[in-house]
């Protein structure tokens, strides 16, 4: 009997040959890596890209106060008018009561003298004809009276339930007004979050980093309004030039020039100066959103403010005070000019020239003089 014998497993089903376990244990390990890695970490945004990043949202936050300046004077507005509206239909639904007195006191008056007006036939068969012509005469007035009563008191009825239904739709307008202020408030409460949590999470090394590219910033933007300044100050002196040789050459010379600026009358001038001198004593004062003094100012309520000290009455918000007054270029503004910033029109400053402006410029900084390039300019305006 032939020996027994165990058979021989497969070979896909022995050991693995080396080539094959060597990469298996690489698989392992990669997967294993994988496995234990953390996430990539996103990459550190520069200095610049954060300064930008707070730039733009001080920028959102401002366009969100104006839509605030603009939410809460539509507010006290429509306030006003209601309370103007509510005020009126209560002296019209007083003048209705008296109106339906006049009515019932007419009514009282008919009773005791009889309801109808005497006919032909009455004369006839009166006793005394002399009384019933005191009786038709009497109830002829009665009659005038009531008419009129009648009449006032549908007049006075339309009015009233006219003014009711004015003063419950300005009602319905003062809700949704009140709605958009409260909306405006949050949007820039969050801006203003947004950039303080930004800020908070920056390193020692790295406010110091930003503090450089606002001195960078600053520094740029004061040598345009140096370069302004002295091209302002050539063309001056030009355009004196010109006026004192015309004046020498013709002996009519107005000294006006074809150069000088519009609205330098001295009417205009003396304003501007008023203004500019309330703007100036507000330096160092706070900017907060929504402020008009006289404590602190946003950049509107500041330039409402100064302007009105000049006896020049201006709109709350920058997209209404830049619709106010004669546009000029930037190379005629003269002192008291406003500068309006950013395509949007969200930030304004008051010209006191040689390329410079007072302003109130965002949160945490103070009213202060700074360059008009200090922001991308978008319009100057002369208010008077």
């Amino acid at each position: 009997m032939a020996p027994h014998r165990k058979s021989r497993p497969p070979a896909s089903m022995g050991m693995r040959t080396p080539a094959l376990a060597t990469a298996a244990l690489t698989s392992v390990a990669l997967l294993s890596q994988t496995a234990d890695a953390s996430p990539a970490a996103e990459p550190k945004p520069s200095m610049e890209e954060v300064q930008k990043k707070v730039d733009d949202l001080y920028q959102q936050a401002g366009t969100a106060t104006e839509k605030y300046n603009e939410a809460k004077a539509k507010t006290t507005k429509q306030r006003k008018r209601v309370d103007t509206l509510l005020d009126d239909m209560a002296q019209r639904t007083e003048k209705l009561n008296d109106a339906r007195e006049e009515l019932g006191t007419f009514a009282a008056a008919q009773y005791r003298t009889g309801a109808s007006v005497p006919d032909t036939a009455s004369l006839l068969l009166a006793d005394n004809p002399q009384d019933y012509f005191d009786q038709t005469q009497l109830m002829n007035r009665l009659t005038a009276r009531q008419k009129q009563a009648v009449e006032d008191y549908a007049t006075q009825r339309a009015a009233t339930t006219k003014k009711r239904q004015e003063a419950s739709e300005g009602l319905e307008t003062l809700t949704t007004t009140q709605s958009t202020l409260k909306t405006s408030k949050a949007d820039v409460q969050r801006k203003l979050a947004e950039a303080r949590e930004l800020l908070s999470k920056l390193t020692a090394e790295d406010k110091a980093r930003l503090a450089a590219i606002e001195r960078e910033r600053q520094e740029k933007a004061q040598r345009k309004a140096d370069e302004l300044a002295r091209q302002q100050a050539a063309d001056a002196a030009a355009q004196a030039q010109q006026d004192a040789g015309t004046a020498t050459g013709t002996g009519t010379g107005t000294g006006t020039g074809t150069g000088s600026a519009p609205g330098s009358d001295s009417a205009a001038t003396s304003k501007a100066a008023k203004a500019l001198a309330f703007a100036r004593a507000q330096i160092g004062k706070p900017y907060v959103w929504g402020a008009s003094g006289p404590g602190s100012y946003d950049c509107s309520g500041l330039t409402q403010a100064a302007w009105k000290a000049a006896g020049v009455t201006l709109p709350r918000t920058t997209w209404d005070q830049v619709e106010t007054g004669t546009t000029v270029s930037v190379d005629h503004a003269q002192p008291g000019d406003l500068v309006f910033f950013y395509d949007d029109i969200s930030h304004v400053g008051i010209y006191i020239g040689d390329g410079m402006m007072i302003h109130a410029p965002k949160p945490g900084a103070y009213v202060r003089e700074e360059s008009i390039y200090y922001m991308p300019i978008h319009s100057v305006v002369r208010p008077a």
